[in-house]
């Protein structure tokens, strides 16, 4: 049982790993076959954590609240569609990982992406939406079990940072992978025009956080005790 977890760990932390040290190699390099190339990377990382969720042999009840918080995000982004970069996903997200462990997190945000793009356009930049969202999870859960969101300040901070991170994954992704920069001047200026964007994310999840997150932690820790699921 030790040795499979430990496995499991090991899996995880290569899938997170992978594509931004791909990222990073290939825009090093200058390889122009990264977008195609990274694609096939960032997809089997999700396909790796999703195969090891289910591996791990998740009751029905674990499932029912991890599919309807899913749910929820991708309502949630359905309907701030009109206001750009305004979503309650990444709060949601962050939630679940805090709640139900890191890799219901990672579940949570990468079906969010996944489902929500069936209104808002599927493309390349799915499974890097996956990724972002999932690592968001992901690493609540981390912090969580290590007992970072004690206070409020510090759910709320991750929150506004959980947008920086997301758009940093983003738009590196489409910066080394579409616009292939010539120079640092144009990189920094690429990367600096999605900034506000990136901001509007982080302050409209910490936003939905400072509204949701006391009550529905709440209700939600007690049906993780009533059931009796979570990981350790």
């Amino acid at each position: 049982m030790i040795t499979s977890r430990r496995m499991r760990l090991a899996l995880e932390l290569v899938a997170l790993a992978a594509p931004p040290a791909l990222m990073a190699i290939c825009g090093f390099f200058g390889y122009s076959r990264f977008a195609l190339f990274s694609l096939i990377v960032v997809a089997a990382s999700v396909v790796i954590f999703m195969v090891g969720y289910d591996r791990s042999r998740p009751s029905a009840s674990e499932l029912v609240p991890i599919t309807v918080m899913a749910a929820l995000a991708v309502a949630g982004r359905v309907l701030f569609a009109p206001i750009p970069s305004f979503k309650p996903v990444s709060a949601i997200t962050i939630i679940a990982g805090i709640v139900f462990g890191r890799r219901s997190g990672f579940m949570v945000g990468a079906l969010a992406g996944l489902v929500s793009n069936f209104f808002f356009g599927q493309g390349p930049w799915t499974p890097w939406q996956m990724y972002a969202w999932g690592f968001i999870g992901y690493l609540a859960g981390v912090l969580a079990q290590a007992g970072a969101f004690e206070k409020r300040p510090v759910v709320l901070a991750y929150g506004v940072a959980s947008g920086l991170v997301y758009g940093l994954i983003l738009n590196l992704w489409s910066i080394v992978g579409f616009f292939h920069p010539q120079d640092a001047a144009q990189f920094v200026a690429l990367f600096a025009a999605a900034v506000p964007l990136d901001v509007i994310h982080g302050v409209a999840t910490a936003v939905f956080l400072a509204i949701v997150y006391y009550p529905w932690h709440r209700k939600l820790m007690r049906v993780k005790r009533k059931y009796g699921f979570g990981e350790g």
